[in-house]
């Protein structure tokens, strides 16, 4: 690997450790709450380097401005679309897992993944 190109690619590299912090986040925690934490944390890694993808240096938004319609002014949307649906879609995932976590708590007071799985074997489900 090229040294060159990780530094002329910086923005990619920390959207892969982002990704890698969520991941094992997501993986090694049994709380509950911190899975949860480690899956948004994958979520903004994503929408992170496709923004970075979409980007082109020197194209602005794509926004007709003075009459400029030519299309190498502007940069593509579909990237920028794809971020903001996932932002929303992310959001509602987010709300979906923090309610069931709350119902989980209600029931069996504790946030442990482990304790929880104990204990739903005991009830016999």
């Amino acid at each position: 690997m090229n040294p060159a190109n990780l530094l002329n690619n910086y923005e990619e590299a920390i959207a892969m450790v982002l990704f890698g912090i969520g991941f094992s986040n997501l993986l090694l925690q049994n709380n509950l709450i911190k899975k949860i934490i480690g899956l948004n944390i994958m979520d903004t890694a994503v929408y992170l380097f496709l923004a970075l993808k979409g980007y082109i240096a020197g194209r602005k938004a794509p926004i007709v401005v003075n009459g400029v319609q030519s299309v190498e002014a502007y940069i593509n949307p579909i990237p920028s679309g794809l971020v903001l649906t996932g932002i929303v879609v992310s959001v509602s995932v987010s709300a979906l897992m923090l309610s069931l976590t709350i119902r989980l708590y209600r029931r069996y007071h504790t946030l442990n993944l482990d304790e929880i799985s104990m204990r739903l074997q005991k009830e016999g489900l």
